[in-house]
């Protein structure tokens, strides 16, 4: 009798001390980051090489780059389509973004039959320009630039692929105005931001902001990547570095992963940075690589 009456009391104090670390536990919502790792890491290293490296990173999938700043999409051609596709299948990788900045917004027709057939969902590119418009030229140029963009959206949703335009410097989607007039004016699912915090670093506060602004629906992509004095200069490792998350840099990511939260963000994060020069690995070996990614990864799950 007194073993059943302790067993009463044990299991009646497990229950109220479960109610009241379900109380004060914080409300999760579920929201998750998907992962896509970028060749451009490695450099000019091997397909087979980085591929392993995508499961080790927790990626989903890898946005293939060509050069200058890796040469991942010319292997394809060199070693052929049909081995390129088995060499994925070895290692049940989806190339799913195939990043084309040399052949901006207007010359992607051909690239898209290519990516289509290998399962890719998203090309990223440019904009070309003018020059960092805003203000009323902003939204002029906006609305010239998606009336030429017509033929090639209605290429990409044939093709079931979505192009996705990076905010970057010296180009016309640059400045919070043209991202604006952009999330106002475009009219296709299959056209959106390659969202890159670091070509915002003027204008840091408003990130948060703009990303609510665009919306899920314009937001197929964005870079974890912040502004560095060794983005294009020859500067220490330490602080080329600073571009990634948790290596140092002075970016909150707390709001700018609210906002993505808030507006239920389904696309792709990469962890990025750019070397000096371009085309050659962030870090001497795969592992160190690997290693410095992982580190961006738990920093931003932990601002989550």
């Amino acid at each position: 009798m007194k073993r059943r009456h302790a067993c009463k009391l044990l299991a009646g104090a497990t229950a109220a001390s479960l109610a009241r670390t379900a109380q004060s536990a914080p409300e999760t919502t579920g929201f998750k980051l998907r992962y896509i790792l970028s060749s451009a890491m490695f450099g000019e290293m091997p397909l087979d090489t980085i591929l392993p490296e995508v499961a080790k990173t927790e990626a989903e999938a890898i946005d293939i780059w060509c050069k200058p700043h890796g040469n991942q999409r010319e292997q394809i051609d060199a070693m052929g389509h049909d081995q390129a596709q088995a060499l994925f299948a070895e290692h049940k990788v989806t190339p799913a973004v195939f990043t084309r900045y040399p052949l901006g917004p207007f010359a992607l027709q051909e690239e898209m039959r290519v990516a289509k057939n290998f399962g890719a969902a998203i090309l990223v590119c440019g904009t070309g320009g003018p020059s960092e418009p805003k203000g009323i030229d902003a939204r002029k140029a906006m609305r010239e630039f998606l009336e030429k963009m017509k033929p090639h959206v209605a290429a990409a949703e044939a093709q079931g692929l979505t192009i996705a335009l990076e905010n970057h410097d010296r180009q016309l989607l640059y400045h919070p105005d043209s991202l604006r007039c952009f999330a106002e004016l475009n009219k296709s699912k299959h056209l959106g931001i390659a969202f890159a915090p670091h070509h915002l670093h003027a204008f840091t506060d408003e990130i948060p902001a703009l990303i609510r602004d665009l919306g899920a629906d314009h937001l197929p992509f964005i870079y974890f990547q912040e502004h560095s004095e060794g983005i294009r200069n020859k500067v220490a490792k330490e602080i080329e570095m600073q571009q990634m998350p948790g290596f140092g840099g002075s970016l909150d990511y707390k709001p700018v992963l609210k906002a993505l939260e808030d507006i239920g963000f389904t696309g792709y994060g990469e962890i990025f940075m750019h070397p000096t020069p371009r085309g050659i690995p962030i870090l001497p070996t795969v592992a160190e690589i690997t290693n410095a990614i992982n580190r961006s990864r738990a920093y931003l799950e932990s601002c989550l």
